[in-house]
């Protein structure tokens, strides 16, 4: 089943990755919202948005199917969209962040 209710469809969310880190994690919010995560790849061929893909749908308990980069493949500055309803995918990433990675 995609998304939540009815009519709902798939959540939409902006981050902003930090590739080459030392290791994958939700790092906060920016100042305008937009979530922060890390991720240990590097930003070569595609690699980073494939560990991007991959750790966020793992971190949120979801197959990697779930989870696609819709905006912003090239830079930091992305979107993704998840298969979640938009209010259980913002309780699951609010307690990530407070765990600080998974």
């Amino acid at each position: 089943m995609k998304g939540g209710a009815a009519g709902e469809g798939p959540a939409r969310i902006a981050v902003r990755v930090q590739p080459g880190a030392k290791k994958n994690a939700w790092t906060g919010r920016m100042a305008d919202g937009r979530r922060r995560l890390s991720i240990a790849a590097p930003p070569i061929e595609g690699r980073a948005n494939d560990a991007l893909v991959a750790f966020v749908a793992e971190s949120l308990g979801l197959p990697r199917r779930a989870v696609r980069v819709v905006h912003g493949a090239g830079g930091r500055d992305k979107r993704l969209e998840i298969d979640l309803a938009p209010d259980e995918l913002e309780r699951r990433a609010d307690a990530l962040e407070a765990d600080g990675e998974r």
